[in-house]
């Protein structure tokens, strides 16, 4: 009976071989396919400008759009500086009119024209020479006489004409004096603008030219991951052919080369999303293939430097409070204003017209009766309603915002300082510690790399030290970006521009990594 048992558990085993093997085949590494390219290269175009940071700069310094909107706006204030001081000057003015009677004006007498006429001998008789005999008055002659003028008589001519020119000048005028200072402020303010968009844009320019910097360096990493990814399928699958591997390490061997790929896709878009934002900032065309000049790793030995030489937080260069400064003169300069319209001004002026009042178009018949003059005019103020008083009150209730407004800011600053220089503190220690984390990663890496040829240790070990060798050398870009970045932010923050004395701009290489 056990004899029959065994035979039938014998049988049971031998019909479930060949499907164990057949599931064996169906699964085995062989079959198992990923897509490998054939390289995995930074396509950035044909020919693309290799650009350096300064290069980057000067470009955008004439191509930016907010650069060129500043400065527009500065030759609008000087124009309306100009504009303002033409109130000093004469306002002279022509003028011309003509107008046609289309019904006369009546005027009416309370008297006889005939008795006075007749108070008069002779006239109304006579040849137009200026002789009569003084008898027999013509009341036609006169045109009026005889006639009643209870009814009113026409005056005027059916066409007048008028022409002339007139001219004002202010001769005293304290509020007009003062209000042409705010007009000069206007200026100062909108070159403090310019400068302002200036720092922006330079802060742009560097932090983007970074982003390119650090999307290549990650770039570079994830490269080298495919590529170490890939050496090692090849070593496994020469151990796996070689009885040596297991199916497991093969598969794990071929998962890694497949994870790599994506990333280094994703870092190669990241380069060309990098770029794109650079030359938007730089104002070209975003068509134009372009590459930056160098590596991060150029700018980590400006990291190591005394932080704390801007412990001292000098906001004397911050463009915003320059900005609030000049406002706050501008409304100290308004307050004047408002109580300089309690004063008398004084004014002169002059016209010359010339008039001609007809009842044809016989133009060279016409005879013109000039009119002129000249006089002073003098305006005292003294009862506006309280207009007055309260739009100096107004002012100095803006020149109290003002003042906080100012306060509210430098505080703001002096935050913003000191959260730019922590952060270059820590990436200056982070960078430091990344530094010795790739070293010892790459030893780690090394040991693993032969360990597990040698078979004393599994390819988890392995893929392991990959893991840690990337995210040190990525921590150290990231540590170098990270720095360089609050560099400029904190450049920006406390005005340290590109211009020397004279306003020239200065992009040489020892003024941007001082």
């Amino acid at each position: 009976m056990r004899i029959v048992k065994s035979l039938a558990v014998i049988a049971a085993l031998s019909a479930t071989l060949p499907a164990m093997a057949q599931f064996r085949t169906e699964q085995r590494p062989d079959s198992i396919r990923i897509y490998i390219p054939d390289t995995l290269t930074l396509d950035l175009g044909e020919n693309p400008v290799s650009l350096s940071l300064e290069d980057a700069m000067k470009i955008a310094l004439s191509e930016n759009i907010a650069v060129k909107v500043a400065d527009m706006e500065i030759q609008r204030s000087e124009y309306a500086k100009k504009g303002a001081y033409a109130a000093l000057f004469p306002q002279v003015d022509g003028s011309a009119s003509y107008q046609r009677t289309i019904r006369k004006q009546v005027m009416y007498m309370d008297f006889d024209m005939s008795e006075m006429m007749g108070a008069f001998p002779g006239a109304g008789t006579g040849d137009g020479t200026g002789e009569g005999d003084g008898t027999d008055v013509d009341p036609s002659a006169s045109g009026m006489g005889g006639m009643d003028t209870s009814g009113g008589i026409e005056v005027g001519r059916w066409n007048t004409y008028n022409a002339g020119v007139s001219a004002v000048m202010p001769l005293v005028n304290v509020q007009l004096w003062k209000s042409l200072k705010i007009s000069g402020q206007d200026v100062e303010l909108a070159v403090e603008k310019a400068r302002s968009s200036r720092l922006d844009m330079v802060t742009q320019v560097k932090q983007a030219y970074y982003g390119v910097l650090f999307a290549k360096e990650a770039f570079n990493v994830y490269k080298d991951v495919y590529q170490n990814a890939l050496a090692n399928m090849e070593q496994v699958q020469m151990r796996y052919n070689a009885k040596k591997a297991s199916d497991l390490d093969f598969v794990r061997a071929k998962t890694a080369v497949a994870n790599a790929i994506p990333n280094v896709y994703n870092a190669q878009n990241s380069v060309i999303l990098a770029l794109w934002q650079l030359k938007a900032v730089m104002g070209i065309d975003l068509d134009k293939e372009i590459d930056v000049a160098g590596s991060l790793n150029d700018y980590s030995e400006h990291m190591f430097y005394d932080i704390h030489q801007h412990d001292s937080l000098d906001l004397s260069g911050n463009s915003s409070l320059r900005q609030l400064a000049i406002q706050a003169e501008q409304i100290a300069q308004t307050i004047k204003v408002q109580k300089a319209a309690y004063l008398p001004s004084l004014a002169g002026s002059f016209a010359y017209n010339m008039m001609a009042m007809t009842n044809d178009f016989v133009f060279r018949d016409y005879k013109w009766s000039p009119y002129s003059y000249a006089g002073l005019s003098l305006n005292i103020p003294i009862f506006s309603g309280g207009k007055r008083l309260n739009d100096v009150r107004q002012a100095k209730v803006q020149a109290a915002e003002l003042d906080l407004q100012r306060i509210n800011a430098e505080r703001q600053l002096k935050i913003a300082i000191r959260q730019s220089l922590n952060t270059m503190e820590t990436n200056m220690k982070s960078y430091l510690s990344a530094n010795e984390a790739v070293e010892a990663a790459h030893k780690a890496y090394d040991i693993a790399f032969k360990s597990y040829n040698l078979g004393r240790s599994t390819l988890t070990d392995l893929n392991d030290a990959q893991l840690a060798l990337t995210q040190a050398r990525l921590s150290v870009s990231q540590a170098v970006y990270n720095f360089v970045v609050a560099k400029a932010t904190l450049e920006q923050t406390i005005g340290a521009d590109f211009l020397d004395e004279s306003g020239n701009t200065v992009l040489d290489e020892q003024y941007m990594t001082k």
